[in-house]
């Protein structure tokens, strides 16, 4: 049974602490879920699960996904199913609405993510959580004050979530600039593909094509962190910000954003879609999600996903109409386009011609709401797939915990 993919929306997405630093993750969520219902003109008591993800958990709200659902049009009736897997996110909710319509338990779900960078919960020390812990549950007013006293006012200060990898105490940045040493890239490389993304995807905002994905909030209509006006010159001129050293090359310009937004994906069986006198945009044709040695590379792991799901599928690189990359770091990307044509823990699958790769931009420009990634490049895949007639699209994501989704769509 073939699973499609029917329509997409998401918000526009727009750069943290920005025009929708006033919106909650669960607000966000709602306004995509809701947008994608009016673009599809789908009527919600015919869905039947909602699986939503966020990275940037708020634990007082623990199962984000459903009070999604309450918020949204749909009925209190609709299961949810909140995830988190870092970058991936969003190909994973998708994998898991699949999965259930490959199974037969359902026909139609939507899946997406959402990110509120803005409203990220502040952290305390352990030394102040541990002290009005004790505080709270001491027997006596001596006992409580004596708890009290070990707060220094350093403690009082809070500090957003950390962006090291508990595993290995170095940023996905950090990472990376270890991988583009390793694999001889350098900044000027790094440098085009901002470049190019940006002018790609303002291209792409200028023709509307965009503008397709996106259900305006608040009085936005487009992408606010694409830049038209950038140039190789203006990028040059910015300052590493991972290793501040001389050898140092990722910059704010050659990697994503912090960024607040949401995006969803309705996908119904083929047998459900056609009932409906609906025309899919594509069809999911595999998944494949693997995990490697961070010290083998951190955000290398489509080095391996993309190879192996070709593999299974019988395909070669060249076959591939489009290719959706995500752009972590322009670094990050031209590594693993020489793992495919080098070959690396997999056989070389070859290079990718560029007027096939991002041909709307993506992830430095557009920008990045961890959860929300994958649903909105799969969105803007198919929907580059449908408007082309091109038979197969590739995408390719990273994540954090050296982990990585790649996604085959058929049509």
């Amino acid at each position: 049974m073939r699973v499609a993919v029917v329509a997409g929306a998401r918000t526009p997405f727009v750069k943290a602490l920005g025009s929708y630093k006033h919106l909650s993750a669960v607000q966000l969520g709602i306004h995509a879920v809701d947008g994608l219902l009016d673009k599809a003109d789908l009527d919600p008591a015919t869905v039947d699960t909602l699986a939503y993800g966020w990275v940037v958990i708020d634990t007082r709200t623990p199962h984000m996904a459903r009070e999604i659902g309450f918020g949204s049009r749909l009925p209190a009736t609709v299961p949810a199913l909140t995830l988190t897997d870092n970058c991936i996110t969003g190909t994973s909710a998708i994998t898991s609405v699949a999965d259930a319509i490959q199974l037969g338990r359902i026909e139609v779900g939507i899946a997406g993510g959402v990110e509120s960078m803005s409203n990220a919960m502040l952290v305390v020390s352990d030394r102040l959580r541990l002290a009005l812990r004790d505080a709270q549950t001491a027997k006596s007013t001596l006992q409580q004050l004596g708890s009290l006293a070990r707060i220094r006012p350093s403690d009082l200060l809070p500090s957003a979530p950390g962006v090291e990898e508990p595993s290995t105490g170095l940023t996905m940045g950090q990472h990376t600039e270890l991988m583009v040493k390793e694999w001889g890239i350098g900044r000027e490389a790094q440098d085009e593909v901002a470049y190019r993304s940006h002018m790609r995807a303002a291209a792409a905002t200028e023709r509307g094509r965009l503008a397709q994905e996106i259900a305006p909030l608040e009085g936005i209509d487009r992408d606010t962190i694409v830049r038209a006006s950038t140039s190789m010159d203006k990028l040059a001129k910015l300052k590493p910000v991972f290793d501040r050293s001389e050898s140092g090359t990722l910059t704010a310009g050659n990697s994503s954003s912090l960024t607040d937004g949401a995006s969803a994906t309705l996908l119904m069986s083929e047998a459900r879609a056609k009932q409906e006198g609906r025309e899919p945009l594509a069809f999911i044709e595999g998944v494949e999600v693997v995990a490697i040695d961070p010290a083998d590379g951190l955000l290398m792991g489509p080095g391996v996903a993309v190879p192996r799901l070709l593999r299974k599928h019988g395909l070669t690189l060249d076959q591939i109409d489009l290719v959706e990359v995500h752009e972590a770091f322009g670094g990050q990307v031209l590594c693993n386009l020489a793992a495919w044509e080098k070959g690396w823990k997999e056989e070389a699958i070859g290079a990718v011609d560029v007027e096939r790769l991002n041909v709307n931009g993506s992830s430095i420009a557009i920008g990045h709401p961890f959860a929300a990634t994958g649903s909105r490049i799969i969105n803007s895949l198919a929907l580059e797939m449908a408007e082309r007639g091109a038979k197969y699209g590739l995408v390719s994501i990273c994540a954090a915990g050296a982990q990585a989704a790649a996604v085959l769509l058929s049509r």
